[in-house]
């Protein structure tokens, strides 16, 4: 299958493109490059574009032939987006929007899109599953719902096939541990965490230690970034019997930030100063998946569940690319 992954050359979408490769299909890479890194697609099919060329994209829809889109191509800090709303509406809102008007002009029915656990905000009660209230608490999770909303009217068109793949913390270096991330400046635990082991940075900070959990800090739940994309694969393939789905993709099980310290010094064999820091507003004691509904309908299963594994070809990356990918 010919598919166009948008925002092809981030962290996600750079596995995903490699697992396309690998399973025989012909990914076709759309990125700005404003956050993805050239040198983490190198061998793929690769158009340098933006989501809000309307024109261009149907072009490349048209040209290229494209039977589904995968759509990776969106800002995701939450702190960012408290600080910006409007960029957030307007790339992961706006530009979305274009997108599906595209994909509608140039006849494309599949959509496989990047959503996220931040739709749920707090949750009432965890592990979370996907009939939880949807009350989002930032303009990042609250973009992801909008468009997960406006997919699902535009399917009722019966011109759109669409599943939405709520994200819990994606991590981990996938491929063989060629692929891993490269975000600047870094804001996902796990990086942040092995930098401090690489002494990068001086310190690592526990940003609260009096939650209501087993050891006090946060509580949350990770998946490797190769089981997020063969999650992706799958729901691709399911879109030719379905015409709208949503799944929870994590591993059901929660690692607390200690517990995360931990594994890192474990698998590098590092010690390294932890800061214990006041709380952030917002952060919940516990975010945990309950995916069942992808185990069961999709016939996915994680393979990668165990933490230290995780950590390990996180470490493995990082270590083999001290700088981050060099383009």
């Amino acid at each position: 299958m010919k598919v166009l992954v948008c925002g092809g050359a981030g962290y996600i979408g750079s596995n995903m493109t490699a697992l396309l490769m690998a399973q025989g299909h012909e990914p076709v890479v759309f990125d700005n490059f404003s956050k993805g890194r050239r040198a983490a697609v190198k061998g793929a099919q690769v158009i340098t574009g933006d989501l809000a060329d309307y024109q261009g994209l149907v072009r490349v829809l048209r040209d290229r032939d494209i039977e589904a889109v995968m759509h990776f191509a969106a800002s995701i800090e939450v702190g960012e987006s408290v600080q910006e709303p409007l960029k957030y509406y307007h790339n992961n809102l706006s530009n979305t929007q274009n997108l599906l008007s595209a994909m509608e002009t140039a006849g494309v029915q599949k959509f496989v899109f990047s959503s996220t656990a931040a739709v749920y905000g707090m949750p009432e009660k965890v592990p979370i599953t996907e009939d939880a209230p949807k009350q989002p608490i930032n303009p990042y999770g609250e973009t992801k719902l909008a468009v997960e909303r406006m997919c699902h009217y535009q399917a009722q068109t019966g011109r759109l096939r669409f599943a939405a793949l709520r994200y819990f913390n994606a991590c981990g270096a996938g491929s063989d541990g060629r692929l891993g991330e490269d975000h600047r400046p870094e804001s996902h635990l796990i990086p942040l965490i092995i930098q401090a082991a690489m002494s990068k940075r001086a310190d690592i900070k526990v940003y609260g230690s009096d939650y209501p959990t087993p050891d006090g800090t946060c509580i949350r739940d990770y998946i490797h970034i190769d089981d997020l994309c063969r999650a992706h694969l799958l729901a691709l393939d399911k879109l030719g019997e379905c015409t709208e789905m949503a799944y929870n993709l994590g591993n059901g099980q929660g690692y607390s930030v200690r517990q995360v310290i931990d594994a890192v010094k474990l698998v590098s064999g590092c010690d390294f100063k932890v800061v214990e820091a006041a709380r952030r507003p917002g952060d919940p004691p516990v975010l945990t998946s309950d995916a069942t509904k992808a185990r069961n309908e999709l016939g996915w299963q994680p393979q990668k569940p165990a933490l230290e594994d995780m950590v390990a070809t996180a470490w493995k990356w990082h270590t083999e690319h001290p700088d981050g990918y060099l383009d």
